[in-house]
């Protein structure tokens, strides 16, 4: 039997549940991670590099929890370890999510759903591996992430707008996460004001181009003028990523040159696909850490939704 870490009595706030009041007002949620791993080689080395650093590996479950709703902590809990499960020295996680502010009008002293995983034969970065937020990917397509970005007129309106035009129409790409929406300020430019910011998360079996045409349309429906560099803008889409595509071209740069260093894209898009990972940049957690939040503010108040979800 391997060894085991122990991540336990994790409190976050999230906003899960059946019922309205659960999405609106949310609740504290606990969690516990057992991990089973060799610790051997870390005992040898006394290198947090070979076993699992529970420190980063607690944001990550955090920001499942803060992120995206469901209804079950049953989903949750199988979001949680498959996060576990990214880690690539797990070999069986072992996730607790407790609910002790379930709606129940009996005095009970707590609700717990507990998931057994394991490992399958996949390693991390493979299609439908355990980061996918939306669970197993078709093989003929590709997780692509685009930035959303407004801060001229009805801001929220632009961002909804933006992501119904999107996922709209003939060859639309599959939605699978949307983040909360951050409000940060502008950096660099002229004097304008502050914007609000958001990550699509979506799968696509067109070529990284279409993806960038369609961003473009999205842009021209909500009358975006590409005037001052880095001006006020009614709306910006930028194609971040494009599964592992690599590509210099300067018309569509694969990954965006400058996502590592903003915050407003890896906050959200952390939030999006917890286990995301920046080609050739390696964990977005990582590369957050690194740069900062730059003051970005969460508007808990303001949420997107994708087609077909409440």
């Amino acid at each position: 039997m391997p060894d085991r870490v122990a991540l336990r009595g994790l409190r976050a706030r999230g906003h899960h549940g059946v019922f309205d009041f659960e999405r609106r007002e949310g609740q504290d949620f606990v969690v516990d991670a057992v991990l089973y791993l060799d610790t051997a080689p870390a005992a040898a080395s006394d290198d947090v590099g070979d076993t699992v650093h529970y420190g980063l590996l607690a944001d990550r479950l955090v920001a499942i929890v803060t992120g995206e709703p469901v209804n079950l902590i049953e989903t949750l809990a199988e979001r949680l370890a498959r996060e576990c499960l990214a880690e690539p020295l797990v070999e069986r996680a072992e996730v607790t999510v407790h609910k002790p502010s379930a709606p129940i009008e009996h005095e009970f002293a707590d609700v717990a759903v507990t998931v057994v995983r394991e490992r399958t034969r996949r390693e991390p970065g493979d299609i439908g591996d355990a980061r996918d937020p939306g669970g197993a990917q078709d093989p003929a397509r590709r997780r692509a992430v685009l930035s959303l970005g407004s801060n001229l007129g009805d801001r929220m309106a632009t961002l909804q707008g933006a992501v119904d035009t999107l996922l709209g129409g003939a060859d639309a790409p599959v939605p699978v996460a949307v983040s909360p929406v951050y409000e940060t300020e502008p950096v660099g430019g002229p004097e304008q004001g502050a914007f609000l910011n958001a990550v699509l998360v979506v799968d696509t079996d067109g070529p990284p181009r279409a993806l960038l045409e369609r961003a473009r349309a999205a842009e021209r429906a909500f009358d975006r003028v590409r005037g001052v560099r880095w001006g006020p803008r009614t709306l910006d889409v930028d194609v971040i990523a494009f599964g592992d595509v690599r590509d210099d071209d300067p018309e569509l740069t694969l990954p965006h040159p400058r996502a590592h260093e903003r915050g407003f894209v890896l906050r959200p898009w952390l939030d999006a696909d917890p286990g995301a990972r920046l080609p050739g940049g390696g964990p977005v957690a990582d590369l957050l850490e690194a740069c900062g939040e730059q003051g970005l503010r969460r508007r808990d108040d303001l949420r997107l939704r994708l087609p077909g979800r409440a």
